[in-house]
This record gives structure tokens, sequence and C-alpha cells, in this order.
């Protein structure tokens, strides 16, 4: 379940402990962690989910051994609770997840996937995922582009997300650095002000998050008394310092128009009667600039305030915010109802592709067609390559559902009786 604070965590670590995993299994479980999930596994796999994060454990068939049970949870841990690394010019990308217990023998990778905030399309971007150790160091795991036989997972990199194959359950958190200064990370501003007001002062919370969607989830003030939240976008380069009164003062109005509609005491513009600080969002994790005052100057800001376009993009932010937190809870699938793909089809398509083959349309093809084959030697040491080049698409179209991708690459690779099988066990 969701644990923001209520007394059922503590229950559930008990659950956890009485289960056998070990007190060493939940030295890497953060004391104050956010959002958390947990699930009983076994032969058949399944799939952990946060609903709204973009953080999720995809445990293949197979990976637990047959006749195993497996409690496991995957936990997203807060900024101030992770220590997240800072290192020279890297920079946090991504949040801090735990997935654990730790030390489980796993007879195939399972498939983690984490949101990003880096601009994939500026090429200047030296990506590395780091794991914490139980006594709370940063250690690389694997820097992109450089991995060898002996690394120990492997990472596809997407837009907005990354999907990591590990062979060992820990606490992960994705890094960047930029090498000549002109890689772009993403952030993302929330606003959030009191649903009513009294008097002539009104005081704002203005939080610099990184532009993933687990962000506010474990830093927002959120509250009964505090209502309304805008998220324009940032994109800030190495060395970057945030200037919140130069940013906000185009969205103050915006805000405003919200604000005088909940609160219709309140009848003229809005301005920061004093400045914003804010520390670089480049170096860790970018922090919320000071709570500012705001009171009455500007009929012209109210003016913009008040139009209707202004209002109306308000109220699409307001209702994407409070769907974040209207309580969802988190998802566990077990068994065959995880997976796209039905066992049986999946099965079939590595019996066609692990043996490597002449013609060349094996399972190296297939990586080349799904655009998995940055670094081919590592399925090339599994048992089978296919099967976990299948696990990681069935991470990457979680959400879609659809097979037509799988489909097309398959024809687009000859194999046609594959298609064949598709259509008549695709109902299974």
């Amino acid at each position: 379940g969701t644990y923001p604070g209520d007394n059922s965590r503590e229950g559930h670590l008990a659950s956890m402990r009485s289960k056998g995993l070990g007190s060493q299994h939940l030295l890497g479980l953060p004391r104050e962690h956010g959002y958390s999930a947990s699930g009983t596994f076994g032969y058949l796999g399944g799939r952990l989910t946060l609903p709204g994060t973009g953080v999720s454990l995809l445990v293949p068939h197979g990976a637990i051994p047959q006749g195993k049970f497996y409690e496991m949870y995957l936990v997203l841990n807060k900024p101030e609770s992770a220590l997240l690394p800072s290192e020279g010019t890297q920079t946090v990308l991504s949040p801090a997840v735990t997935c654990g217990p730790t030390g489980l023998l796993l007879c195939r990778p399972v498939v983690l996937t984490i949101p990003h905030c880096a601009d994939v399309d500026s090429s200047d971007w030296i990506y590395q995922l780091k794991t914490q150790s139980h006594q709370g160091n940063w250690e690389e795991v694997v820097t992109l582009d450089e991995e060898t036989l002996n690394t120990p997972c492997y990472c596809q990199l997407e837009a907005k997300s990354c999907h990591v194959l590990l062979d060992q359950l820990g606490t992960y958190v994705f890094v960047g650095e930029s090498y000549s200064r002109s890689a772009i990370k993403r952030l993302q501003l929330a606003i959030f002000a009191p649903t009513i007001c009294t008097s002539l002062e009104y005081s704002l919370k203005v939080y610099c998050l990184e532009d993933t969607p687990d962000a506010l989830k474990v830093t927002s003030p959120w509250d009964t008394r505090e209502s309304c939240s805008f998220f324009p976008k940032l994109e800030v380069l190495p060395g970057s310092e945030i200037s919140p009164r130069k940013l906000l003062e185009p969205w103050l109005s915006l805000s405003f128009g919200m604000i005088c509609r909940r609160s219709p005491s309140i009848t003229s513009g809005v301005a920061a009667r004093e400045p914003f600080t804010a520390p670089s969002p480049w170096r860790g994790t970018a922090r919320p600039p000071r709570s500012s005052p705001a009171r009455s100057v500007s009929d012209r800001w109210k003016e913009k305030g008040r139009s209707s376009s202004s209002t109306s993009h308000w109220d699409s932010s307001f209702d994407t915010l409070c769907s974040h937190h209207s309580g969802t809870t988190t998802t566990t699938q077990v068994g065959p109802y995880a997976f796209k793909i039905p066992l049986s089809i999946r099965q079939k398509i590595c019996n066609s592709l692990d043996a490597p083959n002449s013609r060349g349309n094996d399972w190296r093809l297939l990586a080349q067609k799904l655009s998995m084959d940055r670094y081919l030697n590592y399925f090339a040491t599994k048992a089978s390559p296919t099967g976990v080049l299948l696990d990681l698409w069935e991470a990457k179209h979680q959400d879609d559902g659809d097979l037509n991708t799988l489909a097309s690459a398959l024809e687009e690779m000859g194999k046609s009786e594959m298609l064949v099988v598709m259509a008549t066990e695709g109902d299974c």
C-alpha cells in the first residue's frame, strides 16, 4: 500500500520480518520513505507499480526459482532521506528508488523502470546508474556506452524513462554529467496557495522540481488547507542558477486568476514583496525557493489573471494535480495477467529466435528492430537472449498493451510463422 505518514508502514515492515526475510534485507529501506508497494511473487512472476510516478518493477516469468515465493517491495525515496549523490559536475536525473529485499536469488534479470528529467535529444550527456551501499555510499554500477562483459546490468534509455535489467535488488538512481556544458535538464515549477485567505497577505509556496511524474508526490506541501498548482516547464544548463522571481512573474497573474475564483475576498493583483532565493538546480536535487508573502499592486496583472484563457489553463493543471493526490492505491499484478505477451506465444518466439543462424534473422535482428541493440553482448550471455529482450519490451510497453510493434518487427524479420501463432493464440 501507500504510506503517507500513517501507522500502516510499521505494521507492514513487521509483517515482512515475520515472513523470514531477515533484517539484513531491510537495511536499504529508508525510515522515511514517501511512497511504496509490496507483493508476493513466485515462479510465474508479476509486476509492482507506483501509479502516477513512472516507477515500476517487472518480475519476469521464471525469475524466481520454482517452488519459491518472495515478498518483494518497491520504494520511492524522499530526496532528503536518500542522501542523493553530488559528485563533481554530476546532476541527479531521477528519483532514488529501492527495490528489495536485497540478496535474493534471481534466475533471470528483473526490470526496474524509473523516470528521468534529461533531454535525451541533446547528445552531450554522460549517463550513469548508481547504487547505494548499506553504508550509505553511492557507487557506480554502469556508465552507458562503456559496458563490458563484467557489467552487471543493462540500461535501456527512453525519452522520459530508463528501464534497467538487474540481477541484484537494491537502491538505484540515474545521474548525468555534461561534458561540454550543453546538456539540458528539465525542471518544473509547482505553485501552492491557501484555499481561503482572510487578509491582504497571501502566501505562495513555490517548489522547483525535477520534471518527472514522481516529484510532486514526495515533495509537495499538500494538505486540506492548500490548493492550486501550476507547472511551468524549465530547461537548465550546467552551472545555471534559478532566478525564481523572473521565472514566476509571467505566471503569478495566471495563478492570481485562480486565487480570485477560489477566494473572492481578494480583488486585485499579486506580486512578490521580497526576493526569492534558490540554489542551483544542477547540483543534486532542486530545492524549493523560499515561500514569499504577496500583496496587491498591479491592475495589469489583475486583468491578465481574470482572463478566461488563463483561468482555463490553470483549471487544467489543477485537475491534473488533484488526480495525483486522489488516493490512488499502488498496484500489484501477479502471474500471467501482468504481461502483454501470452506465455505460449513467448515460448514459441524464444524457440524460434534464440539460436543464431546464418541468415541473421535471430534474436540479434529482433534487438535491432526493437532499438535494444546498444550492447548486444549483455543479451548474448543469457540462457535465452530473446526472453530477456521480451522482458524489456514488456517494461517499455506496460501502458499501451499493443502487440503491433512486436508483430511488425517479426514481420520485417521474415518470421511470418510467428504472426500466425500470435493471431491464433493471442487471446490465450
